[in-house]
């Protein structure tokens, strides 16, 4: 597949950056869309209230996953959630995405939480798929914190760490300590990756309903493929910017996120955090859609890393290609180059040729910075890295 470069356009020309002022629109509400979400919840409430009393009557209690957070030398945002679980339980033990989508939420859960065996107290309590800026009228000082009622705990903390990799512990009570790793990213780092994951490192098939339901709830976790090249390119990159993170961001939920994990592990691409969503519709009303999960999350990096410019790497199977051509447009300046890899044909239509004149995936999406296409790692990085040399 041939490999499109669009001219660079701001970052040629040193445009100062602006800061994107986000205009909200009036919405006239659907019925319709109101009635259906307010059945979703109703059941999802049922569903919970069910498995709540089944699982207390099993003797569980309850366990924290930790996820992989990440920071400055001033902050760090960290993740993790409180659910039930069996005496025994591991909770990072990779499991297949139908037993990680029934786990129960522990709602309402104290969590004590030591970054390098050193107790974190002062904390800024954010909100799941909401971009939280600092804030620090809105610090608590706390020997614990509340998971919500999703069983999540989205924290912003302010404090001093040198750059480098560190150890987050979450503790609840009757457990041992939960461990993850901490990000903490040099405040001068020039250049940062963003990934999609689905059809961008790991084969899923999003496209094709039945086939990405089969490869993430069925799927054994060490049997997921991984798209030829891309492991290859990631770490090329790595060599070229040594010092750039790469942030892995999917639509994909919090519960599988051990699956992905694994998978980054075992087909040696570069390590990070994952930044997923959560599909519980309580808190936030709804389950957001997978391009405001994105934008939300593009928008707490652009504003956690000022200094930072991005390049973006997506597919062309879901809305990668009109996502990152808003993220260029919001932040002017702020994107380097935007990588598509492009699904086959028998890709997208699930295993079948789509009918002529019927596209299945999006268009070379249009804007001021360059966009490498190219089916596989070995297509993009041909054209793309030599791109990419003259910022090292």
């Amino acid at each position: 597949m041939p490999t499109v470069a669009v001219p660079l356009g701001e970052i040629a020309t040193g445009v100062p950056r602006r800061r994107f002022v986000r205009k909200r629109r009036l919405r006239v509400a659907n019925p319709v869309k109101t009635i259906v979400r307010k059945a979703v919840i109703a059941l999802f409430g049922v569903w919970i209230k069910v498995s709540t009393s089944l699982v207390r009557r099993l003797n569980w209690f309850p366990s924290v996953k930790t996820y992989v957070g990440y920071g400055t030398e001033e902050y760090s945002r960290l993740v993790c959630r409180t659910i039930y679980a069996p005496t025994r339980a591991k909770p990072h033990t990779p499991m297949r995405g139908i037993h990680a989508m029934l786990e129960v939420p522990a709602a309402h859960e104290r969590v004590r939480i030591d970054i390098d065996d050193v107790p974190l107290k002062t904390v800024q309590v954010g909100t799941m798929e909401v971009y939280d800026p600092i804030d620090s009228t809105r610090n608590q000082t706390m020997d614990y914190s509340m998971s919500d009622s999703a069983g999540y705990l989205d924290l912003l903390a302010e404090h001093r760490l040198q750059p480098g990799i560190h150890t987050i512990s979450c503790t609840v009570p009757r457990r041992p300590p939960v461990k993850a790793e901490l990000f903490t990213i040099p405040s001068d780092t020039n250049v940062g990756v963003i990934s999609d994951v689905d059809d961008t490192i790991m084969v899923t098939q999003v496209p094709t309903l039945w086939k990405a339901v089969y490869n993430m709830m069925l799927l054994s976790p060490h049997k997921r493929a991984s798209v030829p090249g891309m492991a290859v390119m990631y770490n090329k990159i790595r060599a070229m910017f040594p010092n750039a993170p790469f942030f892995y961001l999917s639509t994909s939920p919090w519960n599988v996120e051990s699956q992905i994990r694994g998978f980054i592990t075992d087909y040696g691409f570069p390590d990070g955090p994952l930044l997923l969503r959560d599909l519980d519709p309580r808190p936030k009303t709804f389950v957001p859609s997978g391009v405001q999960h994105k934008l939300e999350y593009a928008e707490q990096l652009m504003e956690d890393f000022p200094d930072m410019k991005f390049i973006l790497l997506g597919d062309d199977g879901q809305k990668d290609p009109t996502t990152y051509a808003q993220i260029v447009k919001r932040y002017p300046g702020r994107v380097l180059a935007i990588g598509i890899r492009q699904l086959s044909p028998r890709e997208a239509g699930g295993g079948l040729v789509p009918m002529s004149g019927f596209a299945t995936t999006q268009p070379v999406p249009d804007t001021d910075v360059p966009v490498f296409t190219g089916a596989t790692g070995a297509n993009m990085m041909k054209t793309m890295l030599p791109y990419l040399e003259q910022f090292r």
